[in-house]
């Protein structure tokens, strides 16, 4: 991580001194005035490309939402790092240069002052209106939800280490990973920034959240810790014992983003605990009906499914024009061809009342939404450990800090006690 940050400081000093690019391939800057047609309300809007969401995407949405609001006109303001997109939008916004709208953003969300609430008569057509929520303020449309992570896997290679079904328990997960390390074959695929912690969240999910839901309520409070939760400890413990163990290959840590789902897809590793998101890639690719997916098994065998709900846009406070601003955010979270797109894009799961996804996902998406229907259906949802929203959520700066951890633990860096009073003494900084 230290090394990401260096590259990622760079990355925003030039950002911030030079331009952002813009979706029609040129170079805009982010700040100086521009001139707007006759007739037009102007609003800029920051989004960060990712392999599933390129810029590409962006535009093709905000083209959609012009076409169907000729008043309204759109700059795309593009991040130069879709991995450190907190710490460049509290940046721009320490400097003043936050753009009118932006894909939402915890660390930014928890800066309350710098964006503008909805209220309650613009929230009518989500499902979730408070989710999110800061001091009683909705500061984030609660557009999606996500299942973070899902374990997906590689059929085939399950079956060439004599695994004929997903495991039902925790004890059948170690006893698969075991098959699959004694056949060659890695049984999870890592890298880094996030993707390193997904198994840390799946196992809080089942040893922590499943038992104490406001668990993170009681952090903030002071009346628990990471070093003194029995729970923490355990759930932290089993995750450092799949890499003591070769299940997770410290090796592979230093892997950015895309080269995980690469690595995923191109074979080399069975297992990949990710967000629901990455069932859009594996849609895309020659092997998704070879993939299969299942939900991280708890030691006794019961469902408990990490969600989020949230993620939609946010409106800069000092937004030249809130109305239009506003009017440019709700017609983008809420027109059934973005929402359609999102789907097929980005796996996203729209909050929204009286949505259905289109008929012609495919089968990894639709894989991944009944698993999501079946915990819903049988209550068995829980908050998504260091992706959870507004006041449910760690303290700004928190969640970079757990994902670093997860990576210290993985590669040896820390032990479990190293790891959860570095999580302590951070959080009492942050605080």
């Amino acid at each position: 991580m230290t090394t990401v940050h260096k590259m990622f400081a760079a990355m925003l000093a030039a950002a911030l001194g030079l331009t952002a690019c813009s979706s029609g391939g040129g170079s805009q800057s982010s700040t100086a005035p521009t001139s707007s047609a006759p007739g037009k309300q102007k609003v800029s809007f920051l989004v960060f490309p990712s392999p599933n969401l390129p810029e590409s995407y962006w535009k093709a949405q905000v083209d959609l939402v012009t076409k169907a609001n000729p008043d309204l006109e759109v700059e795309l303001v593009s991040a130069p790092s879709e991995s450190d997109r907190n710490d460049y939008a509290k940046q721009l916004a320490a400097s003043g240069q936050l753009p009118d709208v932006q894909i939402g953003m915890q660390d930014l969300v928890a800066l309350e002052p710098n964006l503008a609430p909805w209220s309650q008569e613009e929230l009518t057509d989500f499902l979730c209106p408070t989710c999110g929520a800061v001091n009683g303020k909705v500061l984030q449309l609660p557009t999606n939800t996500q299942t973070i992570p899902n374990v997906y896997y590689n059929k085939k290679l399950f079956q060439k280490a004599g695994i004929s079904a997903p495991p039902k328990t925790y004890a059948e997960l170690l006893a698969d990973a075991e098959k699959l390390k004694g056949k060659g074959v890695t049984p999870f695929v890592s890298g880094g920034v996030f993707v390193t912690s997904q198994p840390w969240t799946a196992l809080l999910a089942n040893d922590l959240y499943a038992k104490t839901s406001d668990w993170m309520a009681k952090r903030r409070s002071g009346d628990a810790k990471f070093a003194t939760d029995a729970a923490f400890r355990s759930a932290t413990q089993k995750f450092a014992d799949l890499a003591a163990k070769g299940y997770i290959d410290k090796r592979q840590i230093g892997q950015d983003y895309p080269k995980t789902q690469e690595a995923f897809l191109a074979g080399k590793g069975a297992m990949y605990p990710m967000g629901s998101w990455f069932a859009a890639a594996a849609d895309k690719s020659p092997i998704k009906d070879d993939i299969g997916v299942f939900a991280w098994p708890s030691d006794d065998g019961s469902l408990h499914m990490p969600t989020f709900t949230g993620g939609g846009l946010s409106v800069s406070a000092s937004a030249k024009n809130p109305a239009a601003a506003k009017k440019f955010a709700l017609a983008f979270q809420l027109q059934k061809e973005n929402l359609d797109a999102s789907v097929k894009a980005d796996a996203l799961f729209p909050a929204i009342k009286g949505y259905t996804p289109p008929s012609d996902t495919g089968p990894v998406f639709k894989a991944t939404y009944d698993l999501w229907q079946q915990a819903q259906q049988s209550n068995a949802t829980v908050p998504a450990f260091s992706w959870e929203a507004g006041d449910a959520a760690m303290l700004p700066g928190m969640q970079g800090k757990f994902w670093s951890t997860a990576q210290d633990l993985v590669s040896g860096k820390k032990n479990v006690d190293q790891a959860l009073q570095f999580l302590d003494t951070e959080w009492e900084k942050s605080g």
